[in-house]
């Protein structure tokens, strides 16, 4: 039987969030991937229509989407969903996410 390394650890028994600062831990072999791009969307909400609807659409045209004022809305990463938030107003001319909920993988 091999013998664990002082310096090994165990993904599930790491405890990543410390209680006293709550700033996020991480191990430093992950260090690796801290610079690696992913692309980040925000889904307001979704709508289906025909294409002859889509064509007539013009300036000023309304969506409907599937979703109502104060509805969490969809945060993914590289299109999984990870989290639900909402819209948080910036400055006067831009808006941000706030998250309010990590969502846990199937997997």
């Amino acid at each position: 039987m091999l013998e664990k390394d002082k310096d090994d650890f165990d993904l599930e028994k790491e405890d990543f969030l410390s209680s006293d600062s709550f700033e996020v831990k991480f191990p430093n072999d992950l260090e690796a991937i801290y610079d690696v791009p992913v692309a980040v969307s925000v889904v307001l909400g979704r709508a289906a229509m025909p294409i002859n609807k889509l064509l007539r659409l013009g300036r000023g045209a309304v969506v409907e989407l599937d979703r109502k004022i104060g509805d969490p809305i969809d945060i993914l990463v590289n299109n999984r969903l990870i989290a639900r938030g909402e819209v948080v107003m910036v400055d006067e001319t831009r808006l941000g996410v706030t998250m309010t909920e990590i969502v846990k993988s199937e997997k």
